[in-house]
């Protein structure tokens, strides 16, 4: 189904040349807008985080390289004998107080608040004799303004609070608390307390045999503080409310769809499994995305989706070359626009989709060098939609290892940010 569309790539950011010799440490792992939709941030596989700012000189929603820092290192576990990655998992920005930037990024075992302000270098007056005074007359130096830099420093670090590999962290309503998941335990913490947390969520069995599903993500309520959800990779999604309990092990609701008989074979737990889980910015519906669908649910409805997206049903058929290759594992994220009526996630061959809520419209857009060489050569568009039918006909040409797992859509905008691979894609409608 072609969709006749307004989107326009806008920007790309990173190697733009033809090679395809890419350096696994600058292979982006994470992206995301802070609440204003005026600074991005990328994170990647060699620890590093990136922010840009938006270019307000430009008269359409472009953004500049702003600053860059080395947010977490390598490590090795003695006690374990394990390396643990410096690749950023997940950020998450905070809401903004004052003239500085406060932003959460994790590895697989850190999480740390790091602190970004511009920083004025001021240098001491070279002369602090003044030749026109009074023979022994002493001046003092003063300090005169040299330059103005922008500063990382980290505030906080959360370390020692996570047995497995955190794979989520959520900011919280009330500005204060955030929470952070790993495999079998969610954690709660205060901004200012580093070296305590609650353990909110729990579900590693007595017997470590007895495990048969692991935690996915996990989210705070957009507006109810006491309230989060988080997922699991038996395709459950469960909501639990703080008030409840100390420790909520007991869900207050839990969304499952039955599977369907016929679909029903050896590759059906992997793909249930649900990569990512989002609230819409009023908390009234969620969206989840699993291997083959995009699931919208209202929170009011558990017993199935108001909404099921196809992305690529096509590849139903080749699941066993998908195992071979572990592309099945691949954990694409998803995400509502800013006014809650589209939803987008990726797909292979760097083509990503946007879908309106009621999953009538499907517009395919590729984040592909390709289209910043046609961006120079004139309109995108015709390149745009021959990716679209070439992705929708058939499979066999589909690259796997060309794939968009991490994206952002701007709160107030549309205008999306894409991870592809080490380049970063700005799209926008016009």
């Amino acid at each position: 189904m072609t969709e006749e569309h307004n989107w326009k790539f806008a920007q790309c950011f990173g190697d733009k040349g033809d090679s395809d010799d890419i350096t696994e440490a600058d292979i982006i792992s994470t992206v995301e807008f802070d609440q204003t939709g005026d600074y991005l941030a990328t994170g990647d596989k060699g620890g590093r985080v990136v922010l840009f700012e938006r270019n307000e000189s430009k008269k359409n929603c472009e953004y500049r390289f702003y600053t860059e820092f080395q947010s977490h290192e390598a490590e090795f576990d003695y006690l374990k004998s394990l390396e643990i990655e410096e690749k950023i998992n997940k950020i998450k920005w905070c809401k903004r107080q004052n003239s500085a930037h406060f932003l959460l990024s994790t590895n697989d075992k850190t999480i740390k608040l790091w602190k970004v302000f511009d920083k004025s270098l001021k240098l001491v007056s070279e002369n602090t004799m003044a030749t026109h005074s009074a023979p022994n007359t002493f001046h003092l130096p003063k300090l005169t303004h040299h330059d103005t830099i922008v500063a990382a420093v980290p505030r906080k670090v959360y370390a020692n609070a996570h047995t497995y590999h955190i794979n989520s962290i959520s900011t919280n309503s009330d500005n204060e608390t955030y929470l952070s998941a790993d495999d079998l335990r969610i954690n709660l913490w205060n901004l200012d307390i580093s070296d305590q947390s609650f353990n909110i969520v729990d579900i590693k069995p007595a017997n470590m045999e007895e495990l048969t599903e692991v935690i996915t993500a996990a989210e705070f309520h957009p507006q109810q503080c006491n309230v989060f959800m988080y997922s699991s990779s038996k395709g459950t999604i469960k909501l639990s409310d703080m008030r409840e309990s100390a420790l909520c092990d007991q869900y207050a609701k839990v969304f499952e769809e039955a599977e369907d008989p016929a679909h029903r074979s050896f590759f059906s737990e992997i793909i249930s499994s649900v990569s990512d889980i989002n609230f819409s910015h009023d908390g009234r519906y969620i969206l989840s995305r699993d291997y083959l669908t995009l699931k919208i649910w209202d929170i009011n409805m558990d017993n199935k989706p108001v909404q099921t997206i196809n992305i690529h049903d096509q590849l139903r058929s080749r699941l066993c070359d998908l195992y071979e290759n572990d592309c099945i594992f691949d954990k694409f994220e998803c995400t509502f626009s800013g006014d809650d009526s589209h939803v987008m996630t990726g797909s292979y061959n760097n083509v990503f989709h946007l879908y309106d809520r009621q999953g009538k419209t499907d517009i395919a857009l590729q984040a592909d060098k390709s289209a910043f060489r046609s961006k120079r050569l004139g309109s995108s568009r015709n390149r745009v939609s021959m990716a679209r039918n070439s992705t929708n006909s058939h499979t066999e040409g589909m690259d796997f290892n060309k794939k968009i797992l991490h994206s952002s859509w701007h709160p107030k905008e549309n205008t999306i940010a894409i991870a592809a691979t080490n380049n970063l894609f700005i799209f926008t409608e016009q």
